[in-house]
């Protein structure tokens, strides 16, 4: 999972106060360390337990976690992108979603006492944060194949008008994305990953996240539903 941290300064945001807006401070941010922020929501959660933590791991990454859902065993790897690095991070998501990210590598976990190899081919990948695309250009396409399934969650303001030809070239397959504006918080990622995980169809993961949307943004169900589309 691909998470830009908010930046007030370096992003075409709409400002948020300066504590969760600092793209620099992934503790107090409003997409990783606020109360709907990826760490801090999924940490919370008592269907995912975080296994391992790693400050810095490259140089456009701040902290990265790992956490493992109880029930069925699902890795789920989130980075915490430097605001200023959202150029970077959306397309390490690309990349990603072509299937030609590099393997992680091997991490030790002292939560459950062993080492976890991470590979660099994910069944579904995800990109939280701005759209990026709205303020910039990606200079080149990520040529992937269509051959392994792979699922793509883009939880970004219009991120279907924005995202759709840069992902239509990974061949990746779109589980669940926007069509106008929206907060990026975690709710609506557990809800679809919930749904992914159990193996429901596109549109019960559609539903199952407007459910969660309209519940937290206090929207009804017709407006959060018509928010989120799955597929071409």
């Amino acid at each position: 999972m691909y998470v830009a941290l908010a930046d007030n300064e370096h992003q075409g945001i709409v400002p948020v106060p300066a504590v969760l807006g600092n793209g620099g401070d992934p503790g107090r941010n409003l997409y990783w360390g606020a109360a709907f922020g990826v760490r801090t929501y999924f940490r919370k959660s008592t269907d995912w337990k975080e296994i391992a933590v790693v400050a810095n791991p490259n140089a456009y990454v701040l902290e990265r976690c790992i956490f493992v859902h109880s029930a069925s065993g699902t890795l789920l790897v989130a980075d915490a992108y430097r605001g200023p690095e959202i150029k970077r991070a959306i397309s390490d998501f690309f990349q990603a979603a072509a299937g030609l990210e590099p393997e992680i590598g091997e991490i030790h976990s002292k939560e459950i006492g062993k080492t976890i190899r991470l590979t660099g081919r994910p069944a579904l990948l995800a990109y939280v944060g701005h759209d990026g695309l709205m303020d910039f250009a990606l200079e080149k396409d990520f040529q992937g194949t269509s051959n392994e399934r792979r699922d793509a969650i883009v939880l970004a303001c219009v991120s279907k008008s924005y995202f759709s030809n840069g992902l239509r070239t990974t061949g990746a397959q779109p589980l669940l994305w926007t069509t106008g504006l929206m907060a990026p918080e975690a709710y609506t990622l557990k809800a679809a990953l919930d749904g992914w995980i159990a193996r429901e169809s596109e549109q019960q993961v559609r539903q199952r996240a407007a459910a969660a949307y309209a519940k937290y943004q206090k929207c009804s169900l017709a407006a959060a539903t018509h928010l989120f589309s799955t597929g071409w």
